[in-house]
């Protein structure tokens, strides 16, 4: 593992908002672009830090029309009262995010369930810190979203027509295992964001992801155009899923998305948000007058037992680096990455901010 830096939770924030207000973000919503690249690093999402963030910004973002700091959010009127659809005007897609995740448990409080979906939205980075925000407060939550580009080649085909489109879901099952269940993936193999953090640390990819210019699959970062689907014709079907959620949100075709060119053709991608309230979906006929809680514990003692003990549950990895992070004290960076935010405050006029003298985790 490369030498790692730890950079204070403040130091960040300081810098990555610092950063996004050069670029003409509010306060508030440089705040949120902050939160969002700190609970990812928190939680060892090198693919989705702020320097993937700045990276977004600096293709699609406020520079380029994609993304339009200051934006209102439109709430259509709907006849539903669980679900609401809103129009994000471009606003910056952390913002809107945390907002919707916020709605939908209020509308789950109140319903048992609530929906929200977002028409022209911007990137809101890692889906997966918006559902755990929702386990942390004791609700189940899921997200979807369509990608900026279609990078990313159907089964059997050749050329790249479909979005990373990720899919994440997380469960408040901290009582019964320690941790919130955490299901996040992009259903590309990898996230082009984790091609790009192997590219940067000069390492290969651990399979062949992608495919190079002439379309035969590599595992080399440096020579990956595009992506391959996880788990062939799975992978593609849940990618596609991504597709018709936002093609009956009012999404255009994917590979329209994120390719500005001057003309007034839909470039924008779309948000789906749903959050459960447990007590909604709860039969309380469990076995043995089990409590959820003791339910949830009984059951995944069943999945990892009969040898299984060595196996791994989805939002364990993720766990492990937010307690590494606690102990630390602070956010864990590479050399490498160290370079990039120091590059960011370079750019962005803020030499003041750069990250300096800091301390080695030993751990």
């Amino acid at each position: 593992m490369p030498k790692r830096y730890i950079v204070k939770l403040d130091q960040h924030k300081n810098l990555v908002s610092a950063a996004f207000r050069s670029r003409g973000y509010t306060p508030e919503e440089a705040s949120d672009w902050s939160r969002i690249c700190s609970d990812a690093s928190w939680h060892g999402i090198q693919s989705h830090n702020a320097i993937k963030a700045m990276h977004l910004d600096t293709l699609f973002g406020s520079k380029r029309g994609g993304c339009k700091p200051g934006a209102q959010i439109e709430v259509i009127d709907s006849r539903f009262k669980a679900t609401e659809v809103w129009n994000a005007n471009s606003k910056c897609g952390p913002s809107v995010a945390y907002q919707a995740i916020d709605r939908c448990i209020e509308l789950a409080d109140k319903y048992g369930t609530g929906t929200v979906s977002v028409d022209n939205a911007f990137h809101y980075l890692w889906g997966g810190g918006y559902v755990l925000e929702a386990a942390r407060r004791g609700y189940i939550g899921y997200t979807a979203c369509t990608a900026m580009l279609a990078e990313v080649v159907p089964y059997n085909g050749r050329a790249p027509t479909l979005g990373t489109n990720p899919h994440s879901w997380s469960f408040p099952t901290t009582k019964s295992i320690g941790f919130p269940i955490l299901i996040d993936w992009a259903t590309s193999i990898v996230a082009m964001g984790k091609v790009q953090a192997v590219k940067r640390e000069g390492g290969r990819m651990p399979m062949k992801c992608g495919v190079d210019a002439k379309g035969i699959p590599t595992d080399d970062p440096s020579s990956i155009v595009a992506l391959l689907p996880f788990g062939q014709h799975k992978g593609y079907g849940m990618s596609l899923l991504d597709e018709l959620l936002a093609g009956f949100i009012g999404g255009p075709i994917p590979t329209q998305r994120g390719r500005f060119c001057g003309d007034t053709r839909k470039r924008s991608t779309c948000f789906f948000f749903q959050v459960t309230h447990p007590d909604a979906i709860a039969g309380n006929h469990f076995e043995k007058g089990r409590t959820t809680t003791q339910n949830i514990t009984n059951i995944i003692e069943d999945v990892l037992g009969h040898g299984n003990e060595n196996c791994m549950l989805p939002g364990q990895l993720e766990a492990e680096a937010a307690r590494q992070s606690s102990e630390a004290g602070g956010l864990l960076f590479t050399e490498n990455e160290i370079e990039s935010f120091n590059n960011i405050a370079s750019e962005s006029e803020i030499e003041n901010l750069k990250l300096s003298e800091l301390e080695i985790c030993e751990k």
